[in-house]
């Protein structure tokens, strides 16, 4: 290729799986991780926000991920994030009960509800005592039982992959979205690229690199990726050193106080020898008086 395309990059990324000329490899990535979810393959879906390359080049607020919906009514959500940080997992959930709730109008009954499946494809680590690259999220009780079949969230932590023997469809994916920028075009590909779907997905990267208005739109974007990523790692910092001050204000006030506490205890113990001390007098001088007497 003239420019190596990283797919992690929101705009190809949607390219990828959210175009209607790639529908065929968003089936293919939904049928690779949902296997074991899906009574039967997916043979179709309607892609709910497709890929429209004139929204990347004037928005740079597009809405970057992949909604689709299959003829169960079923609702899938595909998402590519960068940067972990501290609210990510809330945002993930949210995401999901959002999906999943804006499928009733007013007055409709909850058995209209279907599962809503939600996919993250995570560049940065962010369970860091777990080192499994692959985690399913569902309701279930402290036994383990599944409170409700209405899909889950799947997180997938691309810096964890490191399987190097490729066996399944789910691994062949992860491995081009993690390794994709050091891929080319050229005839002779690695024996886990030989797959249709693959080479479709490389006609994608080959576009964004050859063509000279969707490599001008590819390098706007991750221009702003890491404009974005930098504030948001300086938000985080910023939120991290306040939290350290505060820590720091609370331990000095803490220590005030036990200060004053001492303080006051040492008055107190003062008081209290003064109190016997004055005590001790005046029962010498009712001695003395006695004796006088």
């Amino acid at each position: 290729m003239k420019h190596a395309i990283d797919p992690k990059i929101d705009c190809v990324f949607k390219a990828l799986l959210g175009s209607e000329e790639n529908q065929n490899l968003l089936i293919h990535f939904l049928n690779a991780f949902l296997e074991q979810e899906l009574a039967e393959p997916l043979v179709s879906v309607d892609i709910i926000n497709p890929y429209n390359d004139k929204e990347f080049l004037s928005d740079k607020l597009s809405v970057v991920d992949v909604k689709a919906k299959d003829s169960h009514d079923r609702f899938y959500q595909i998402e590519i994030q960068l940067v972990s940080y501290t609210g990510l997992p809330e945002r993930i959930l949210y995401n999901w009960t959002d999906i999943y709730s804006q499928q009733l109008k007013s007055g409709q009954n909850y058995s209209l509800l279907r599962p809503t499946y939600s996919i993250w494809l995570l560049a940065e680590k962010l369970l860091s005592d777990d080192s499994e690259y692959m985690h399913h999220y569902k309701m279930r009780d402290e036994q383990g039982r599944v409170f409700s079949q209405h899909g889950g969230i799947w997180l997938l932590e691309l810096s964890k992959f490191n399987v190097s023997q490729i066996e399944r469809e789910d691994q062949r994916w992860l491995k081009f979205f993690k390794d994709g920028e050091q891929l080319n075009d050229s005839a002779v590909l690695s024996n886990w690229m030989s797959t249709q779907e693959m080479q479709q997905a490389m006609n994608t990267l080959t576009a964004f690199s050859e063509k000279e208005h969707r490599y001008f739109q590819y390098q706007a974007r991750q221009e702003y990726l890491r404009q974005q990523r930098t504030m948001q790692l300086e938000s985080e910092e910023a939120k991290q050193r306040e939290a350290v001050a505060l820590r720091e204000k609370n331990i000095a006030l803490q220590e005030k106080d036990i200060a004053l506490q001492e303080k006051d205890t040492a008055l107190q113990e003062k008081e209290t020898a003064l109190q016997e001390k004055q005590a001790a007098l005046a029962e010498i001088e009712r001695l003395k008086a006695l004796l006088r007497q």
